[in-house]
């Protein structure tokens, strides 16, 4: 299937799915928590229609599929997290399995300590993805950015998987508009976790096969890795409890001080745009610039956290600024 066919085929079974999911009682709502940064119950799970989408445009690829029945699995407990919970420990070892399996079925493994680093770095971008779900159109937006980064990226390389990263990119768009604030649907657990192993996979299984330089996927996901990663190591440093259920990521609390959903998405998706178009920009004409460019960007980050975190200091209250 061609990769213009794989992108139609994605986008309108992935509408479809969607359309037959938001009838009334077909998805379980997500209630207000700990974490939630909404105020009613919203549909959640929505995240099948885009692996709906994926699956109808990749079946027909005529070769053996590393990635298939690693991801089959995530998206499978994920799913079952949805609707009847899995405890911490159950899932990260899933994760951990599907990684391992993966890294056993798309070549094997190099070594006992490169293999445990790539465990380690797609069992965190697979949570840290789903950290990241928690405000209108946030994990859609970084969905279509970096999945159609890497489908450009991947079609100038020539690679095998250029159908699936454009499918994804494609399956996402129906999700996305239902997704904008305020949002009709969630992802879910079996939207987010999944995308965030197969973005790391990518990633990996992209710069072992010299599609793209180490600092490319990194680059190109970098606003959602950085604020997961920051927020952990500085609740780590706090002492606080990072299993537990929180509203303290960046753009939480650029939500809750007043910037609201659409203030939030607005910024992150242009930095999105950003660290993608510079990444692609890079690859295409300085490759040996990317980590440069990879560290710029690391940079400007981090001062725009220690601004939202001076901010967040100072604040004589935390507004009520939830849509939904």
């Amino acid at each position: 299937m061609s990769v213009v066919a794989a992108a139609v085929v994605a986008a309108l079974v992935a509408a479809l799915a969607l359309r037959i999911l938001l009838q009334p009682g077909r998805l379980p709502a997500a209630r207000p928590n700990q974490r939630s940064l909404h105020q009613v119950p919203v549909p959640q799970g929505a995240g099948i229609g885009i692996w709906a989408g994926v699956a109808a445009a990749t079946f027909w690829l005529p070769r053996w599929l590393p990635w298939a029945i690693p991801l089959a699995i995530v998206i499978a407990v994920s799913l079952w997290d949805d609707r009847r919970g899995v405890s911490v420990p159950l899932r990260l070892a899933t994760h951990a399995a599907a990684a391992i399996a993966w890294i056993g079925w798309s070549g094997g493994f190099a070594g006992p300590v490169p293999t445990l680093i790539m465990v380690l770095a797609i069992v965190w971008m697979t949570n840290l993805y789903n950290f990241m779900d928690g405000s209108d159109g946030l994990a859609a937006s970084m969905s279509l950015i970096g999945y159609g980064a890497f489908a450009l990226a991947g079609w100038r390389a020539g690679a095998a998987e250029t159908p699936l990263m454009i499918a994804v990119a494609a399956a996402t768009v129906p999700f996305l508009l239902v997704n904008l604030p305020p949002a009709r649907a969630f992802l879910g657990d079996v939207g987010a976790v999944p995308l965030g192993f197969l973005a790391a996979i990518l990633g990996i299984g992209g710069w072992e096969a010299q599609w793209w330089p180490a600092w490319f996927p990194v680059l190109v996901f970098l606003p959602f890795v950085g604020d997961a990663t920051v927020t952990l190591l500085r609740r780590v440093f706090a002492g606080s409890r990072v299993w537990e259920a929180h509203r303290d990521h960046y753009y939480q609390r650029l939500v809750r001080m007043g910037l609201g959903h659409s203030g939030a998405l607005a910024l992150y998706a242009a930095l999105m745009l950003g660290t993608a178009g510079s990444a692609l920009a890079a690859l295409t004409r300085a490759p040996e610039a990317g980590y440069a460019l990879l560290a710029l960007w690391t940079a400007a980050l981090l001062l725009l956290f220690a601004s939202i975190g001076y901010d967040w200091r100072f604040l004589d209250r935390e507004p009520d600024a939830t849509e939904g």
